[in-house]
C-alpha cells in the first residue's frame, strides 16, 4: 500500500508543480540539474530576442563592509572574460552580434544583465552571457578604474539636494540596517574595495541555483531549453543556501514617529517626504495588492489628498508609492510645498494622514477604478517583450514568478474592509519618518523647526 502512495505522490508531482506556477501560455519555465531557472517568454512579433541573467543579490546582502560593492560587482561583468580580454573587446564583439542595450541593475533585492539581439544570434547570445557571467576577469587596472568611476558618480549623486533627502530617510527608516537600503554605498566602502571582496561576493551569491535566466522574443521554448542546458549544464552549483549560511536580518519597526529636517543651499524649492514600513512578500502577501490600489488612488487630482494639498493652492503636487519587496517594501508619500505656505502644508498633511482609513476617504468608485487601471498597465507593459523580461526579474527575485502571473487575479479580489485593515495596519496612527528638504535662508524666514515636528 506504501509503494502505491510513494508511486501516486511521484505522479503527481509534476502536475503540483504546474499548479504552482500559473504562468501564461506563452511563458515556460525549467529547471536545470544544477538549480538555474530558465524563463522562456515566446512572442514572435519582432525578430528580436532580450536575454537576462539575475541573481538575487542587491543592497539587502550587503553587512556595512560590503555597502556599495554589489553594484561594482556587476559592473566588472563588462570589463572582459575568457573570451574577450577587456571592455573594448566585449563591447566590439557585442556590435558584432547586434545586440543593444547592454546594460546591468543592482536594486535592493536584485542584480542583474541584459541586453538584446537578433534572434538569428541567439545562441552566440547566450554563450556570450555566460562568458560575461561565469568566467569574467577582474583585471586589476580595470577594477580601479571602476571604483574611481563609482567614487565620482556618488559625487555627482551627492550634488543634487533631493539625493541628500533620500538619504537621510533612509537612515532614520532602517537605522543600523541603512547599508541594506542604500545601494550606492559610500565613499570609504568605493575607495577601499579590493578583488578579494570581490570574490566573497562571487564565492557567496553568484550561483545557478540562485538565478533565473530569461529569454523573451521570437524564440522557441523547447530549443531554448536544449541551448542552455549545453551552455550552463556545466555551471556547478552551490553546496548551501546563502540565506540560511548568511541570513538577511529583520528591520526593527519604527518605534516612534520621527521628524528631521535637512538644509541644502543648493535646494531652490522645499521638498517633503513622508515614510512608513509597508507590507513584505513573505509575510502579508494581500496587503500589497491593496497597497497598488490606495497609492492609485491617492495619486489621482479626484483624491481627498490631492484636494486638500494641491488643489486648495498648498502644494505643487503630491505622489504616494509603494515598492513591493521580500524585506518591508516602504511606503513614500513625496509633497512639493509653495515656499510661502510650508507650514500650512504640514499642518494639513498631518490632518490628512489622521483622516486615512476613514469610511468616506475613498470611494467604491475609486476603488474599481484603480483595480481596472493597475490591470491595464499591467497589459501594456506585457506588450514589450524586452520591458516584460526585465519586469520579470523583478518579481522573481522580490516576490515570485506565480505572484507576477496572479497579480490582476488577486488585484480583483481587494475590497474596501480590505484596504481600510491596510491602511490601519501602515499609515494611520503608525509611526513614520518625516523629512523636510529646505533651503537654509528660506528656512531662516519660517522656521521650519517650531512646526516640523511629531503631533504632541
Amino acid at each position: 500500500m506504501a509503494k502505491k502512495i510513494y508511486l501516486f505522490i511521484i505522479l503527481l508531482f509534476p502536475l503540483f508543480l504546474k499548479a504552482q506556477n500559473k504562468l501564461p501560455n506563452n511563458i515556460f519555465l525549467h529547471k536545470l540539474p544544477n538549480g538555474l531557472d530558465v524563463l522562456v517568454v515566446e512572442d514572435n512579433s519582432v525578430p528580436l530576442a532580450t536575454i537576462t541573467m539575475t541573481f538575487k543579490t542587491g543592497g539587502f546582502i550587503e553587512s556595512e563592509k560590503f555597502a556599495g560593492l554589489t553594484g561594482i560587482y556587476q559592473e566588472m561583468l563588462l570589463k572582459g572574460n575568457k573570451d574577450y580580454s577587456n571592455e573594448q573587446d566585449l563591447h566590439y564583439h557585442a556590435g558584432a552580434l547586434g545586440i543593444l542595450n547592454m546594460d546591468y541593475q543592482t536594486t535592493e533585492e536584485y542584480s542583474k544583465n541584459y541586453f538584446t539581439l537578433p534572434k538569428s544570434n541567439l545562441q552566440a547570445g547566450l554563450k556570450f552571457m555566460n562568458s560575461m557571467i561565469r568566467f569574467a576577469k577582474f583585471s586589476s587596472d580595470e577594477f580601479v578604474k571602476e571604483k574611481e568611476a563609482n567614487d565620482n558618480q556618488l559625487k555627482q549623486k551627492e550634488s543634487y539636494p533631493a539625493f541628500a533627502l533620500t538619504v537621510a530617510m533612509i537612515h532614520h527608516l532602517w537605522g543600523n540596517l541603512y547599508n541594506r537600503k542604500l545601494g550606492i554605498g559610500n565613499h570609504q566602502n568605493i575607495q577601499h574595495a579590493t578583488l578579494a571582496l570581490m570574490d566573497s561576493i562571487r564565492n557567496k551569491y553568484y550561483y545557478p541555483n540562485n538565478a533565473i535566466l530569461i529569454i523573451g522574443g521570437d524564440v522557441a521554448h523547447e530549443a531554448v531549453f536544449k541551448s542552455v542546458e549545453n551552455i550552463y549544464g556545466d555551471w556547478k552549483a552551490s553546496s548551501f543556501d546563502p540565506f540560511k549560511k548568511w541570513p538577511i536580518p529583520e528591520f526593527a519597526p519604527l518605534a516612534k514617529t520621527d521628524y528631521f529636517i535637512v538644509e541644502s543651499p543648493l535646494a531652490t524649492v522645499p521638498l517633503i517626504r513622508v515614510d512608513w514600513h509597508g507590507p513584505d512578500t513573505r509575510n502579508d502577501i494581500s496587503s500589497t495588492y491593496c497597497a497598488d490600489v490606495f497609492s492609485y488612488i491617492v495619486n489621482q487630482k479626484s483624491s481627498k489628498l490631492n484636494n486638500a494639498l494641491v488643489q486648495s493652492g498648498l502644494a505643487l503636487a503630491t505622489n504616494l508609492g509603494y515598492l513591493t519587496l521580500k524585506y518591508v517594501g516602504p511606503i513614500n508619500l513625496t509633497i512639493n510645498p509653495y515656499p510661502s505656505k510650508v507650514k500650512e502644508c504640514v499642518e494639513e498633511l498631518k490632518k490628512q494622514i489622521d483622516l486615512m482609513g476613514e469610511d468616506d476617504y475613498i470611494t467604491d468608485e475609486q476603488i474599481e477604478t484603480a483595480k481596472r487601471m493597475l490591470e491595464i498597465t499591467k497589459t501594456r507593459e506585457e506588450e514589450i517583450t524586452s520591458v516584460y523580461v526585465n519586469s520579470l526579474s523583478f518579481w522573481w527575485a522580490s516576490a515570485s514568478l506565480n505572484y507576477f502571473a496572479t497579480y490582476n487575479e488577486n488585484l480583483k479580489k481587494v475590497t474596501r474592509a480590505d484596504l481600510k485593515k491596510y491602511i490601519n495596519k501602515y499609515i494611520r496612527n503608525k509611526p513614520y519618518c518625516a523629512g523636510l528638504l529646505i533651503n537654509p535662508e528660506l528656512n531662516e524666514q519660517i522656521n521650519a523647526t517650531s512646526f516640523f515636528t511629531p503631533n504632541n
